[in-house]
């Protein structure tokens, strides 16, 4: 039988080195985009136990140091992440609420684009506010938008429905709270974004509609204008017709 030699390994010196992955200079913006991106992507795939500043700098192509450049820790990091997300949220809402045509497009819009921003990042979002460090650091700023979005609802309920404004606070509050609810139902469920959005929507102004027959204040009679005494009319006639001549 014929001898098979095997082939002696090439030392590290003999082999091709590896071309070195070339970093990419990016503006300071950019470069902190990149990294919540990838940061994003890692967390998506593996959770949050397996991101770490060293696997992050592998996975960007980028030093360690420098990712700490950017956010000096990790917490730092989850928050600036969550609070990317939230604000990307809210400034498509405010487009969706400048297109509206009326009040139930206004809902119908706000509420899929909402429903939709949870069906492709809720799984992101749901780990990010699981940290309990970064839910605090960003509560108060949600806080705060979310109080801002209730009193402009409130404001666009009062006047479309004629309700009070302690009854409209309480459907906006609640009403709030069912489209969390949709979003959170629709990945248990066979349904898509548009027909969650339709429920949620026909809930949310069918619940407005029936308060109002309820509770909305009738509108104001306005007062009958008191009718000039006989012959009033015709003496104006006169006296302007005296003061031209």
């Amino acid at each position: 039988m014929p001898t098979i030699t095997a082939k002696p390994n090439k030392s590290a010196k003999e082999r091709p080195a590896e071309p070195a992955r070339r970093r990419q200079r990016l503006a300071p913006e950019e470069r902190a985009g990149q990294i919540l991106d990838v940061a994003a992507r890692l967390i998506v795939e593996e959770g949050l136990t397996e991101l770490s500043m060293e696997r992050l700098g592998r996975e960007a192509g980028i030093s360690k140091a420098l990712i700490y450049n950017y956010f000096p820790n990790r917490t730092d990091l989850l928050r600036a992440l969550l609070e990317r997300e939230m604000e990307v949220l809210r400034e498509r809402q405010m487009a969706q609420t400048r297109a509206a045509s009326d009040f139930r497009d206004l809902v119908f819009r706000t509420t899929r684009t909402y429903v939709a921003q949870v069906k492709e990042r809720g799984a992101l979002l749901q780990r990010l506010w699981a940290e309990p460090a970064v839910a605090r650091a960003v509560a108060d700023q949600n806080l705060h938008k979310r109080e801002e979005a209730l009193r402009y609802m409130v404001r666009q309920v009062v006047k479309v429905y004629g309700l009070p404004k302690d009854v409209a606070t309480s459907a906006v509050d609640m009403g709030m709270a069912m489209t969390e609810a949709a979003a959170q139902h629709l990945p248990s469920s066979h349904n898509d974004v548009d027909f969650a959005t339709h429920i949620c929507v026909s809930l949310l102004i069918g619940g407005l509609e029936a308060l109002a027959l309820e509770y909305a204040k009738p509108a104001p009679v306005p007062e009958p204008k008191p009718k000039p005494a006989p012959g009033a009319t015709a003496r104006k006639v006169m006296a302007r017709s005296r003061a031209t001549t």
